[in-house]
């Protein structure tokens, strides 16, 4: 039997990885001596933080049909697995990244992960649209994709910046 989704499930794995994204930043932030990294940083978790409020609002515009229920599902296990999901093959949303930073990266390295970490969210996003039924909202889950592709388009974008420094 396949697994499949709703898009409003979908909106709900993407809330959560961007505020694990947004915790990415924080942690990073918080391991640096510079002031100005700092500041940086903590300005990308905010970016996370406005991107999760785009999530959500987005997700308010969801038809009934795109919330349908796609399993039997008593005991909510399919928020439990969908959490997981988020946390272990959402791309930037993968908690295990941040407990990975050391605090001996520089802002360079740290770009550097992100932005691969939003090339992974894009093919997780890729990959999940396969298991929406188009009855389901499948359509919706291109606007995550769209929004994920100018979340790599700012941090390339600062990445240079900071190379060019």
């Amino acid at each position: 039997m396949a697994i499949m989704f709703n898009s409003d499930e979908v909106f709900e794995m993407a809330i959560r990885i961007e505020r694990n994204g947004a915790a990415f930043y924080r942690k990073a932030a918080g391991m640096q001596s510079d002031a100005e990294n700092k500041k940086f940083l903590e300005g990308l978790a905010a970016m996370e933080d406005q991107h999760q409020k785009t999530f959500v609002e987005m997700r308010k515009t969801l038809t009934e049909a795109d919330k349908g229920g796609t399993v039997f599902d008593p005991y909510n296990e399919a928020s439990q697995y969908l959490a997981a999901m988020a946390d272990t093959l959402g791309g930037e949303g993968s908690p295990t990244v941040a407990d990975a930073l050391t605090g001996n990266e520089t802002l360079e390295d740290i770009l550097r992960i992100a932005l691969g970490l939003e090339k992974d969210s894009i093919l997780f996003y890729l990959g999940v649209k396969d298991m929406v039924p188009a009855k389901y909202g499948q359509e919706k889950i291109d606007e995550i994709i769209r929004e994920e592709k100018r979340h790599v388009a700012t941090l390339a974008g600062l990445l240079r910046k900071v190379k060019e420094k």
